[in-house]
């Protein structure tokens, strides 16, 4: 399947809001079930200087988003933090892998990151596997980080650096 990704414009809330009510989505983030719609219209309007939305598209239907933001604090201006999520129904076909490609991308040739950083939780294998793939490594876990279907649970956390920065 061919993945395009493109940015994330004002009317893909809708298609937005609707990844994240997928089970696996709002599991495996920190999103909330049962997203309104008035919330996904703010985060994907008047976005910040240093804050990117991307999506994914298979057949012209958007599958996958996935929200960037760089540091603005000067002393961390070479470090980028992301996060994702995929339709339940098209999980492992490329569609994460496609989003992870176009923000490393951005990172490396264009805003001259040096740092890409994230959180997973650690029974996330699939995220994991993705990140790793992609150079991301374990650098540490934090003990009940989140509340999830009625329990505390752990995430690592991830961080990839640019090798030719």
């Amino acid at each position: 399947m061919d993945v395009k990704i493109r940015r994330a414009e004002p009317s893909d809330a809708r298609a937005i809001k609707e990844i994240y009510e997928c089970e696996n989505a709002y599991k495996e983030t920190l999103q909330l079930p049962h997203p309104s719609l008035a919330l996904w219209e703010k985060r994907t309007s008047n976005l910040p200087d240093n804050v990117y939305v991307y999506v994914a598209l298979l057949d012209g239907v958007i599958v996958g988003a996935l929200g960037f933001e760089v540091c603005t604090n000067p002393r961390r201006r070479h470090v980028g933090s992301f996060g994702m999520g995929v339709k339940d129904n098209v999980q492992g076909k490329g569609v994460g892998s496609a989003l992870l490609a176009a923000i490393i991308d951005l990172s490396d040739k264009w805003l001259n990151l040096r740092r890409l950083e994230l959180t997973v939780f650690v029974d996330n294998e699939r995220g994991i596997n993705l990140y790793q793939k992609f150079g991301f490594e374990i650098e540490g876990e934090s003990k009940d980080y989140a509340f999830r279907f009625g329990e505390y649970v752990n995430v690592y956390h991830m961080a990839r650096i640019a090798k030719n920065i």
